[in-house]
């Protein structure tokens, strides 16, 4: 699959942060690195470190991206199924998946007003 558009990679990173600041107080921020097709993403804790959550693989579709966990057990990404139970979705839908489990809040997965279209 070939990388995504630079116009594509500033409005992933727009949507994150945007969800971050919206659902993920905890956070301080997103830091998103990008090698071909594929963008890690971390969060910005407020102390200043940061905690890798997951992996996004461009599809070839802005609306959807391939989405692989953060396993600090084995310090790699796997792919992984959303909520949703697709192995794909918006770049929200993942934030929302990664944080739910690293910062503790299953709300992420079952409250539908948490939820992005």
């Amino acid at each position: 699959m070939a990388k995504p558009p630079d116009s594509t990679k500033t409005s992933c990173q727009q949507k994150l942060a945007g969800r971050a600041r919206e659902r993920w107080p905890q956070l301080a921020g997103i830091d998103v690195r990008w090698h071909g097709q594929f963008s890690y993403i971390a969060g910005r804790l407020p102390d200043g470190n940061a905690l890798p959550l997951m992996r996004l693989q461009y599809t070839g579709s802005a609306a959807h991206w391939g989405f692989a966990i953060y396993r600090a057990s084995h310090d790699d990404y796997d792919k992984s199924l959303l909520p949703t139970g697709l192995p794909f979705g918006t770049p929200q839908e993942a934030l929302d998946c990664a944080c739910g489990l690293y910062l503790g809040d299953a709300t992420a997965w079952t409250d539908p007003s948490s939820q992005t279209n």
